[in-house]
């Protein structure tokens, strides 16, 4: 017997050979939806392996992150669309609960993981009060708290993506012009203002708090763990979803509710279409107009609050 040690992708596949095995045996499911299961899995697998992770060792957080990658889209893959993410987290659920039928595993990973639902185009929105609260809550002056701070106001300042708070370098963030370049989809660049709330936070823990996370390591990323390593997408879910639950949100949003938020609260207070695709970094204006419908509960209040009529 080989004493390698098996990297994730390989451990997960042994275990799906015999999850396929039981589905096939003793829940007789065809071979196509077999085949879709294991194509699922190898997803998973090819994940897991990008974060170090053990198919066994996996928590919600890192599950949701992997359903918002497939949701958000790769360079190399389309966004999958909601009945596919369905699909996939049905998969995962049957998975792990085959792992604990076996007595693998004790928790249950995937009993919070949400896939969209096929009728909503955007998950839910934060109102503006709901941002504040959750921007308030890493209030203390630990190093921790004032990462999370710059962190959060950041992604709501900028609307980036996951993957662009977490690959954000240092040689890319102009604090003195108040600009950052975010790298989106396809290495595509964009140039996004900085709120000043944003810039401040930014600046305390540039100052305050990084310096000390780092130490005398040569670390361009901006945002770091609290070893001094570059922050992991599991690690920002991590952050959003504990501050979430401390401001009394629904502890499932994800990054991507902030860019979202970013982008409806723009276009409520009167950013034209243009700017925020520029801002958002879409390639068609299309996918920025869906927006549109998440303001109008915003436009009709401002309807009625300044036509002089409206009220009578």
């Amino acid at each position: 017997m080989s004493t390698a040690i098996a990297t994730p992708a390989r451990r997960l596949s042994a275990l799906t050979l015999d999850f396929l095995a039981y589905l096939e045996l003793e829940r007789g499911l065809s071979r196509n939806t077999l085949e879709a299961y294991r194509s699922d899995l190898q997803q998973l697998g090819a994940f897991l392996d990008r974060h170090g992770v053990d198919p066994l060792e996996v928590d919600t957080a890192l599950l949701s992150a992997f359903v918002s990658e497939l949701a958000e889209g790769r360079e190399d893959r389309r966004p999958a669309a909601a009945s596919t993410l369905q699909r996939k987290v049905a998969c995962l659920r049957s998975f792990y609960r085959h792992l604990r039928r076996e007595g693998l595993l004790e928790g249950d990973p995937t009993r919070d993981v949400r896939p969209p639902r096929s009728s909503a185009r955007l998950p839910r929105v934060l109102s503006r009060d709901q941002v504040n609260h959750l921007l308030d809550q890493p209030r203390g002056t630990s190093h921790a708290d004032r990462r999370d701070r710059a962190l959060l106001e950041t992604m709501y300042a900028c609307g980036l993506r996951a993957s662009e708070a977490t690959s954000l370098q240092l040689g890319e963030l102009d604090m003195e012009t108040g600009v950052l370049i975010a790298r989106g989809k396809g290495a595509k660049e964009r140039i996004v203002p900085i709120g000043s709330t944003a810039r401040e936070a930014l600046g305390e823990y540039l100052q305050r708090a990084r310096p000390a996370l780092v130490g005398l390591r040569d670390e361009p990323h901006v945002f770091v763990n609290l070893r001094g390593r570059p922050l992991s997408r599991q690690g920002l879910y991590k952050i959003v979803q504990r501050h979430a639950r401390s401001a009394g949100l629904d502890s499932r949003m994800s990054p991507h509710t902030l860019r979202h938020t970013f982008a409806t609260h723009l276009l409520a207070g009167g950013c034209d279409l243009r700017s925020l695709q520029e801002m958002l970094g879409h390639a068609d204006i299309g996918t920025t107009q869906v927006y549109t419908h998440l303001s109008t509960e915003r436009l009709r209040d401002v309807y009625f609050d300044a036509h002089p009529r409206a009220k009578l």
